[in-house]
């Protein structure tokens, strides 16, 4: 018999990507404990870093505490939200190691919808993360001073981001044969992105070298671009052009990230499973 064929065009597309992301949705309800370490990893940091660093860190100047908080939650946002590429690449490598990928290429369904319904099941996560947050942020001190409109911007920045990088997690959990490989080799080069980048110092302290890669990593344009929707103090005033514009700057790189490592996990997923 001959292998069944998808349906075509972009609503079959669009329709298999639902159902996948639906069954990674249910899944997450059924093993609750998922949801709930993700959640409590990002609001230890929030608590730490806000109390540990507050009153020790120069921001404008100052080293109010309160300044601190309102600098730092950005950084965690972001944070939170690039973190959640282990948890994605570690899932896809589960499946990949139970076979659950290999059943679904039996199935009449567009190809790249096994990983594009995985990434929007874990953008659902990320966002019910986010929220969360938001108000353990907002009870420690962090408050917003440009409005509704940019507050919303910010917030669509930081899951942009998310999104993108999580392609990424598909990416490496495709590349390697065991969840916890998949989960190492995701937070391997999370570190030096996330710290190497304006999300908990300012970027004027380091010296010329790693000021020009902080200063042009994705990550710092998305953390600056939201303390600029926000209202928040350190907005650094760089000559660099994604510091200039990271609003614009960080809707390019996500959106660059996504085309290029989709690409490569979509091709990735039909060799690595054929």
């Amino acid at each position: 018999m001959p292998a069944p064929r998808a349906r075509g065009g972009i609503g079959g597309s669009v329709r298999d990507s639902l159902v996948v992301a639906k069954r990674n949705l249910i899944r997450m309800t059924r093993i609750p404990e998922m949801v709930i370490f993700g959640l409590i990893q990002p609001i230890m940091f929030v608590v730490l870093f806000s109390y540990v660093f507050g009153g020790s860190v120069n921001i404008g100047g100052t080293t109010d505490a309160g300044a601190y908080r309102e600098f730092l939650m950005a950084g965690i946002f972001a944070q939170t939200v690039t973190f959640a590429t282990a948890g994605a690449g570690a899932g896809i490598a589960d499946d990949m190691h139970k076979g659950l990928i290999d059943r679904f290429r039996s199935l009449p369904m567009a190809r790249g919808a096994v990983l594009t319904g995985r990434t929007l099941a874990d953008l659902v996560q990320t966002t019910l993360t986010v929220v969360v947050l938001a108000i353990v942020a907002l009870l420690v001190g962090w408050r917003i001073h440009n409005g509704l409109p940019k507050m919303v911007g910010a917030f669509a920045l930081l899951l942009l981001l998310g999104y993108a990088f999580s392609w990424i997690g598909a990416l490496i959990g495709l590349s390697v044969r065991t969840p916890e490989a998949a989960t190492s080799g995701g937070l391997i080069w999370l570190f030096p992105v996330t710290f190497v980048s304006n999300a908990f110092v300012n970027t004027s302290g380091m010296t010329a070298w790693l000021r020009h890669i902080a200063e042009w990593n994705p990550f710092s344009a998305t953390v600056q671009a939201c303390r600029t929707l926000f209202g928040n103090p350190g907005v650094v005033h760089s000559g660099a052009w994604p510091m200039q514009h990271p609003v614009w700057a960080s809707l390019l790189w996500s959106v660059l990230i996504i085309v290029v490592f989709r690409t490569l996990a979509v091709r990735k997923y039909r060799s690595a499973t054929a």
